[in-house]
């Protein structure tokens, strides 16, 4: 009873053009519907399923419904079968197709990000920050000022702004961040969001995000065992999406896992010489890590809000001030147990549940008579912490 019609600007498919004769009611968006010769009657579709429901009540004759694109592809077609409906479908090009052939772009290793509104903004930056290729479905309050504005303060990015796509005022923008901020667009459809200094890998068999990596807890040469990084990594819980703070980052040890695993990742690190090394491993592993050297707390005010935090190091007060800032997950490592003690009732203080777990990892150390024996390594204390009200 119900067809979902693709339409990108082009002359209907034979089959779409037999359904839209049928048809004893067309709904669609005023703009296309306009562009449309059709004898059925027609309705809009800001109450789409009132109207649809409304129509096969009466059993008036089969419907068509006419979205821009690819319609099962972040589309009207998810609405349709969330409500019970399962209609046929008759595709076009998608915008996100459409989009990266006029870039002449190849897009099998693109993130494809499709917000709802201005609250999602965030979510999109980060994977923006984290993914060197991410085509955005222009929504109110997310489009290429929003995104540029956003990402200029530490992710230089190449912007593509693709405006009215199979349209009669089609136009394709290669734009750099100051210009997307201030220019007046006219109705982007899509976004592409570039690094222009990545360096493609080899082929992958997986669109879009890559796979997550085959290992936690890297050898790494740094301060924690890789026992207690794996626990840390648990408890942040790191993700496509999110932003990751690593303060006192020393390193890298924290920020590098973190980044492997899709997250965007700012490290904090007073020490030149530990950001040195920090730079170095982030080359090493390929991830995408921003490095801020500074003090914490000062060094922490100009920074996004983060998802999660880690505290590698500066007492209570750092960990306060990331508290200050609304994560979702709060992690420290300490090493005395008088710390964990003063760091929980801080958290307390700042609506935050805590606790603390002591790790001790011994591994196994070969003798040279060939016997084993095992070998301890200092405990550490973590903290985990998250907001009280969502505990």
């Amino acid at each position: 009873m119900i067809t979902v019609v693709g339409w990108d600007g082009h002359e209907f498919s034979a089959r779409a053009v037999d359904k839209l004769r049928e048809a004893a009611l067309v709904v669609g968006p005023d703009a296309v519907l306009g562009q449309l010769r059709l004898s059925a009657p027609t309705a809009a579709d800001d109450a789409l399923l009132e109207v649809l429901d409304d129509h096969l009540e009466h059993g008036e004759g089969p419907a068509v419904v006419v979205a821009e694109g690819d319609p099962g592809f972040f589309g009207v077609v998810r609405t349709l079968r969330a409500h019970g409906l399962k209609p046929e479908v008759v595709p076009a090009i998608s915008l996100i197709t459409r989009a990266f052939a006029r870039a002449g772009l190849n897009w099998e290793d693109a993130l494809v990000v499709a917000p709802s509104g201005p609250g999602q903004i965030d979510r999109v930056v980060n994977a923006c920050r984290a993914h060197p290729k991410v085509a955005l479905l222009v929504a109110p309050g997310v489009g290429p000022g929003e995104i540029a504005r956003e990402l200029a303060p530490t992710t230089p990015r190449a912007l593509i702004v693709c405006e009215d796509l199979g349209g009669p005022d089609e136009r394709v923008t290669h734009s750099r961040m100051g210009e997307a901020t201030t220019r007046p667009w006219k109705d982007p459809d899509v976004v592409l969001v570039l690094d222009p200094l990545h360096q493609p890998k080899e082929p992958g068999w997986l669109a879009g995000a890559q796979p997550g990596p085959a290992e936690w807890a890297l050898p790494f040469e740094g301060a924690l065992p890789p026992e207690v990084r794996a626990f840390i990594l648990a408890k942040l819980g790191p993700r496509l999406g999110d932003l990751v703070w690593d303060v006192g980052a020393g390193e890298g040890e924290i920020a590098v896992e973190c980044g492997r695993m899709g997250a965007a990742v700012v490290a904090v690190e007073r020490s030149e010489e530990a950001c040195a090394r920090l730079r170095a491993n982030v080359l090493r592993h390929g991830v995408k890590v921003a490095l801020t050297r500074g003090q914490a707390p000062p060094a922490l005010e100009p920074l996004p809000d983060p998802d999660a935090v880690y505290v590698g190091g500066g007492g209570p007060d750092v960990v306060v001030a990331c508290a200050a800032r609304g994560p979702r997950a709060l992690v420290c490592s300490l090493r005395k147990v008088e710390q964990v003690t003063a760091v929980l009732e801080r958290l307390r203080e700042h609506g935050y549940r805590g606790e603390g777990t002591q790790i001790l990892a011994s591994r196994l150390t070969l003798d040279p008579d060939g016997s084993h024996r095992l070998t301890a390594s200092d405990p550490v204390f973590v903290v985990h912490a998250t907001p009280a009200h969502t505990a």
